[in-house]
């Protein structure tokens, strides 16, 4: 019998069409490379190449989604979130920012947005905090129901690439604001990402990203609800020379062109 080969996979559903249309709205649909839907309190984790892109898109409101980021060239070189802040002069990531390594390069950048405020300081749910928050539900009794919090979602997938609990750092809550209340903590605001809202991440090095959908650690939400949320990932290229993330500050065309040098 003959076989006849080429480049269509046999077992990826094409969750991205059940989208809400203006979410996707950019995204070069000729150039996908695959979607999926990862439920509340769920974990996963990815090889993205250069060049390549991830849309979020939250499919239910008050969703959160906590990324972390290690180069996978080299694994020690990882997202560092107080170069990234201090290189940028801000206190939260949208549409122009990018995520830079503690090597000074461009790991991600933020190139559509329709919320313009994701969280870099909140931190991550915990399992302590978890069971305080909300009590606790095992596998072994509730099976998909169960808790999970989103540090563990974090080292089970950064595990799958050899890493540890040492080698976890801050994440970033995308969908999820934190603000500073008048006494100066931290305050989280409830209701910020609506059914539909989206953000956007261009990879500018090769990455593992993982992610853990479990709510975010400020939420003062008295049950646990997690919220589920679409992803597509596409071809896009590499960062052009009119770039918006470039000229945002000269910072970040600095932290690109670091990246850029490692691919000559």
């Amino acid at each position: 019998m003959n076989h006849t080969l080429d480049d269509t996979p046999v077992d990826a559903p094409a969750f991205w069409q059940g989208f809400p249309a203006p979410a996707l709205a950019g995204v070069d649909t000729r150039q996908l490379m695959w979607s999926e839907i990862v439920p509340g309190g769920s974990h996963w984790g990815w090889r993205m190449p250069r060049g390549s892109a991830i849309r979020f898109v939250a499919l239910e409101a008050g969703a959160n989604v906590s990324l972390v980021l290690y180069s996978a060239l080299e694994k020690l070189e990882r997202y560092n979130m107080p170069d990234s802040l201090k290189a940028q002069h801000t206190a939260h990531y949208s549409r122009g920012h990018v995520l830079m390594s503690d090597m000074g390069r461009s790991m991600a950048s933020f190139t559509a947005d329709s919320l313009g405020w994701h969280d870099p300081l909140g931190a991550l749910l915990d399992s302590e905090l978890m069971r305080q928050k909300y009590g606790e539900q095992r596998y072994e009794s509730h099976r998909n129901a169960m808790h999970r919090s989103g540090k563990d979602g974090l080292l089970i997938e950064i595990g799958k690439h050899g890493l540890s609990k040492r080698d976890l750092i801050a994440p970033v809550n995308l969908f999820s604001k934190v603000g500073v209340d008048a006494q100066g903590r931290f305050a989280f605001v409830p209701d910020h990402a609506k059914a539909g809202d989206f953000v956007e991440l261009r990879f500018d090095m090769d990455v593992i990203a993982a992610i853990s959908t479990a709510p975010h650690g400020l939420d003062p939400a008295p049950t646990y609800a997690p919220k589920k949320v679409g992803l597509v990932a596409w071809r896009c290229g590499a960062a052009p020379a009119d770039d918006v993330c470039r000229a945002l500050r000269p910072e970040n065309a600095r932290a690109l062109h670091n990246t850029d040098m490692l691919y000559l």
